[in-house]
Order: structure tokens, then C-alpha cells, then sequence
């Protein structure tokens, strides 16, 4: 290739054709760089290797992606400042994404994009329950366009690239699957469960969040957002991304459905110890005083054991929200982040007492933490 950066532009209109065949891997490697000082991206070089179509994804959306440095992160044990990083990509004109956990601590945050370029930026919004937030950047390379996210739901087995900065190593690329969708991820650290997320074996590290994860037409599949060792990483998904990113950009906050309830997945032994015919649905196990469920739904009453295990009974099981069947709490927890929005009244399919019911709930915004 005698010129291995291709026009955006020009990438996204071939890469129906030229990336279905493409092979997990990327032939080029990159130079040695300091994260301190200018970039080597510019640099011409002779008798490049020719790489692979995933050489061609990383140099149409490279320069959209960016490094984030944050300051004044406080130690609480020694009681000094440092600092973190992550990463990002442009989201508009100006306007970056990130993770809200890479930014959470800081007093400060500059970018570095990949042609050496430095920015100030502004908080405008986070979320701390979709883990995004987005910053308001001063400057924009002329060659950095703004990344979409996919249209399209994301399916096990298709292939994706996760670009970023892991451990301060600027432009770097990983390539992988989607190996699963539809996951509810509860990091130890934040006690609930983010919705619809995205597993994938591309590497993810320390310093790869906030990043893209990409599709083979270099469209977001989801914001990149935690590894969990042994080839998994975890992304939030683009669906949930578009609903979140938007409120945050106009008024710097996003209002979540809430109901109210604690809940488990309807398995085998809670089905038996409940007499139910199908292990299907999610029981409610508990319900928030004052809450949208308060008064509507009916927390389980006891607990058993079964095979060492304490098993709720007596509990609603919730099979239907707005004829949408809810055969999980993955599938229920989904159903609020895309379909809902607070103030929002569902009707909800319940089993209570042997018997098919239905009632009216209207939906909470999930309190601030």
C-alpha cells in the first residue's frame, strides 16, 4: 500500500465489499511512541507491509479516537494527587465520548488525538448508571470525523475491533466477535447492573475504556467499558449509547426507569419450590418503599433451601411488561433502558398465587445515587 491511511469518507462507502472478507489480525505494526510528546502518525515510511482489511478499519477511524488524560485524581491513603487515563472517540463536531468511571475522580481532563494534537475539554454530562459520559472538546483535527453508532443489533459471531489506548499505549487495536449479546453486567464496584451489554473476546485492558468497539463497516457497536480477563470485555451498547449521549449533550443527565424491585430469574428450583409449571419469568423478591411498585407488586414472603441454596417463594412472577414476554431479568432489565422512560404507565403480566393477573405500574426515574 503505498498510502495506508484511507479517507473516511471513502472507507465507509467500500467496506460492505472490501470487509467481509477480512481476517482477525492487523499485519502493520506501529512505532514506538511516547504518550508525552508529538506523534509519529504522520510520519512517511517506505515498504510498509500491506496489511489487512482491519488495516484499513483502524486507519479510517484512528483519528476520531483519542486519548483521555484526567488530573487530580485524590489518594485518599497518602493524600497527593495523580492522575488516569482512558479513552474516547468523537461523537460531533465537538463533543467526545468516554466512560463515566474513566472521568469520575478528576478535576481535569485534556485529549490527545493520534496526530498529536492536545485538547482542553468540559464536562457537559455523565451518567453513573450507563457508565458514559461526554466531554466538550476545544479543538478538532481538520481529519477527525465523528464516529456512528450501528443501526443495527449486534449478533454472536460477528466480527468487531476494539480501538483505544490500553495501559497509556496510544492507537492501538485488538480484533475479535461479538461472543455474547443481552448480558447484565454488575461491576463490584457499582451496586447494580448495567443493561444490553456486549461481551466480546477482542482484548480489553485497562486504559481501552471509553473506547469504540467497531463493526467491519466502522460503525460503534458499543462504548467499551471493562475487561474481565480470560478474553472477555464488556461494552455498553450502542442502543443504550443513543439514548444516553443525546440527553446528556442537552441538559447533562439522563433519567433511568426505575420500578422499584428486587428480582431473580425464575430457574428450575425457584419453579419447583413455587409449584409454578414453567421456569419462566422473574419473581420479585423484594420491593422499595414508596417506590412505582410499591403497593402493585408483591415481594416474595419466605425463603427455603433447596440444594444449599436459599430459594424465595410466595413472590409475583412477572411473565409479560406491555405484552413483551420477560423470560429474565436480562430481558426485563433490557425491556426499561430501550423501551421505557420515566412516568411511563406498563401494564404488567404477573402469576400470583397460581393465578395469570394483570396491573398498572407507573414507571420511577431511578434515584440519584
Amino acid at each position: 500500500m503505498n498510502d495506508s491511511r484511507l479517507d473516511r469518507r471513502s472507507f465507509l462507502a467500500v467496506a460492505s465489499a472490501g470487509l467481509a472478507g477480512a481476517v482477525a489480525g492487523c499485519s502493520e505494526p506501529q512505532a514506538d511512541r511516547s504518550i508525552e510528546g508529538g506523534s509519529s502518525y504522520n510520519i512517511d515510511r517506505d515498504n510498509l507491509a500491506k496489511g489487512s482489511a482491519f488495516t484499513d478499519l483502524y486507519n479510517a477511524i484512528i483519528e476520531s479516537v483519542t486519548q483521555v488524560r484526567v488530573f487530580g485524581i485524590q489518594n485518599t491513603e497518602t493524600g497527593t494527587e495523580g492522575r488516569g487515563q482512558g479513552s474516547g472517540f468523537l461523537y460531533d463536531d465537538s463533543h467526545v465520548i468516554t466512560n463515566d468511571h474513566v472521568i469520575a475522580n478528576g478535576t481535569a481532563a485534556d485529549l490527545q488525538y493520534i496526530t498529536g494534537d492536545w485538547t482542553g475539554t468540559t464536562l457537559v454530562g455523565r451518567d453513573y448508571y450507563s457508565d458514559l459520559a461526554v466531554l466538550e472538546v476545544d479543538h478538532v483535527p481538520d481529519s477527525a470525523e465523528p464516529l456512528s453508532f450501528t443501526d443495527q443489533r449486534p449478533v454472536v459471531g460477528q466480527q468487531v475491533a476494539a480501538i483505544g489506548n490500553p495501559y497509556g499505549l496510544e492507537g492501538s487495536m485488538s480484533a475479535g466477535i461479538v461472543s455474547g449479546v443481552d448480558r447484565t453486567l454488575q461491576l463490584p464496584q457499582r451496586q447494580f447492573s448495567y443493561p444490553n451489554v456486549i461481551q466480546t473476546d477482542a482484548a480489553v485492558n485497562p486504559g481501552n475504556s471509553g473506547g469504540p468497539l467497531v463493526d467491519l463497516r466502522g460503525s460503534v457497536v458499543g462504548v467499551i467499558n471493562s475487561g474481565g480477563g480470560d478474553n472477555i470485555g464488556f461494552a455498553i451498547s450502542a442502543a443504550l449509547a443513543e439514548r444516553v449521549v443525546p440527553s446528556l449533550i442537552e441538559s447533562g443527565s439522563y433519567e433511568h426507569s426505575y420500578m422499584g424491585i428486587g428480582l431473580r430469574t425464575v430457574d428450575r428450583l425457584i419453579a419447583e419450590a413455587n409449584d409454578l409449571a414453567e421456569a419462566t419469568g422473574v419473581m420479585v423478591t423484594a420491593v422499595v418503599n414508596d417506590s412505582a411498585a410499591d403497593g402493585v407488586l408483591r415481594p416474595a414472603s419466605r425463603s427455603v433451601q433447596r440444594r444449599g441454596e436459599s430459594i424465595p417463594v410466595g413472590g409475583d412472577v412477572i411473565l409479560e411488561l406491555n405484552g413483551n414476554s420477560i423470560p429474565d431479568r436480562h430481558a426485563l432489565s433490557t425491556f426499561l433502558a430501550l423501551e421505557t422512560s420515566p412516568g411511563e404507565t406498563l401494564t404488567v403480566r404477573l402469576r400470583r398465587d397460581g393465578q395469570s393477573i394483570t396491573r398498572e405500574l407507573t414507571l420511577d426515574a431511578r434515584p440519584p445515587r
